[in-house]
């Protein structure tokens, strides 16, 4: 059976961890959820409003379904990694022991997916240089000055690695991710 890891934290966007845990375990994947602390976390909701030049962020849905901490995974029993955005990569980014298991994916040529702000994280590992990748526009900035080659796309695969822009794009990510997973 496939094994998918989902990272996320408190601020995650609501429909980037909730449409893919409920997508992957429809193909009848195993999902687990690690986070900081093995808790409910708090999901954002950001839109998209006309007079805004960012997007707005409303309280959303508790995921109650987080399995085990950063410090408990062990990233070699699972064959996919999804990152979801919102504002939890800008601070799970700073736990060592995330680096260590999104290092492992990369470094096992395994499927890692990440949207919105999510690539964030891959940034700050220096895994993105030389690869062709999208994000949210306000995280453009980090992906060029870490070496990648953005690109304004719904998706974006580069070999294993597959990301997207923003929530709307999910359909289009998870299509990619999943003929991933599934070679």
């Amino acid at each position: 059976m496939v094994k998918v890891l989902i990272v996320a934290g408190d601020a995650v966007e609501a429909l980037e961890i909730f449409y893919p845990y409920y997508r992957l375990k429809e193909e009848g994947f195993e999902v687990h959820v690690a986070a900081p602390s093995k808790k409910e976390l708090n999901t954002v909701v950001h839109d998209f409003e006309e007079g805004w030049e960012t997007y707005t962020e409303k309280k959303g849905y508790i995921f109650r379904w987080v399995d085990l901490t950063f410090a408990e995974v062990k990233p070699e029993d699972y064959d996919g990694l999804y990152i979801p955005g919102g504002r939890a990569p800008e601070y799970i980014r700073t736990y060592p022991e995330l680096e260590k298991i999104v290092k492992h994916f990369f470094e096992a040529n395994k499927p890692v997916a990440a949207i919105c702000h999510g690539p964030q994280i891959l940034a700050a590992y220096g895994l993105l240089k030389g690869k062709r990748a999208t994000c949210y526009l306000a995280v453009k900035p980090d992906l060029i000055s870490c070496g990648a080659e953005y690109k304004d796309e719904e998706v974006v695969v580069d070999g294993n690695l597959v990301t997207s822009r923003a929530w709307p794009d999910l359909p289009a990510l998870m299509r990619e991710f999943i003929k991933l997973l599934k070679k």
